[in-house]
């Protein structure tokens, strides 16, 4: 499944390319799976929106819509401010094998393509998933609250309020960590990464990890996952970017899929375990 560093990437590609751009045209296909708003009313919401803006919150891909045709009264349009205002959200969550891919109208229709967001712009906007296992949404912010993410955001998070989530959980600190009520966005792969570059076992209880083993944490989360954004994400699976290319991060790994291997700082063995039935991968001497 894309985790942050996946799901940022993307969202920054989609907004370099969209951004300012009209949606003229929704095709949606069959398969409900993908669809957690009705496809027809997402069809019917999106056409004729303008794409104010693209970011992530947590593990989704969040569009910002200006208002529909009609929508605006006389008065907001002489002055000029709320056509620029967010009126409505389409929420893209990749799933496991989702992609969100900026395309011309006559490339290749990928199968298992199950929206076509067709632009002003001449480009398509389309949302592909081969295991259906991702979800769309389409938000009206007359009617609905904006989407928000239920953990904390790790690349900003200051380092009492990261202490305060794990503050006597007796849960692993790796389960913790794939939390997201408490973290959004983390996932198996940043969360064994960061765990070594902190020195710190899976298996810890995350309640009785000590405030300077929580900070080389924090700090080894934030780093982790900005030099994985740096490097386009982890492609391991099918993720690609908003382009199709793939990421470079996963040349990187530490540990994460190098059971048996050399740790690359001394040399031991990478054990595998499973901790909250994920598969999870550390160096038993240099983490403790």
């Amino acid at each position: 499944m894309p985790e942050l560093p996946e799901v940022e990437t993307i969202a920054r590609g989609v907004r370099e390319r969209v951004r300012g751009d009209r949606i003229v045209q929704a095709w949606f296909g069959g398969h409900r799976e993908p669809f957690k708003t009705p496809p027809l009313r997402q069809a019917k919401g999106l056409v004729g929106r303008i794409v104010l803006d693209v970011h992530r919150t947590g593990k989704h891909i969040v569009c910002e819509l200006g208002a529909a045709d009609g929508e605006l009264p006389a008065k907001s349009l002489r002055l000029n401010t709320p056509e620029k205002m967010p009126h409505a959200q389409w929420i893209v969550h990749l799933g496991m094998t989702g992609r969100l891919l900026v395309t011309s109208p006559d490339a290749p229709l990928a199968a298992h393509t199950h929206v076509r967001l067709s632009l002003a712009s001449g480009r398509e906007l389309r949302f592909v998933d081969p295991r259906r296992f991702g979800r769309l949404e389409f938000r009206d912010l007359r009617r609905s609250p904006g989407f928000s993410a239920t953990g904390a955001e790790p690349l900003t998070i200051g380092p009492e309020a990261f202490a305060a989530l794990f503050h006597s959980r007796r849960l692993a600190i790796k389960a913790a960590l794939l939390n997201q009520t408490l973290l959004a966005g983390v996932g198996n792969i940043y969360a064994d990464e960061s765990l070594f570059h902190a020195g710190i076992r899976p298996r810890r209880m995350a309640g009785r990890l000590t405030r300077a083993e929580l900070e080389r944490l924090r700090l080894a989360l934030r780093q982790v996952l900005k030099h994985a954004i740096r490097l386009g994400g982890s492609s391991v699976s099918d993720y690609v970017d908003a382009d199709g290319v793939r990421g470079f991060f996963q040349l990187e790994h530490c540990v994460y899929q190098r059971s048996g291997l050399p740790c690359r700082l001394c040399q031991t063995p990478i054990r595998r375990i499973v901790v909250a039935g994920r598969g999870t991968h550390y160096c038993a001497n240099c983490q403790q």
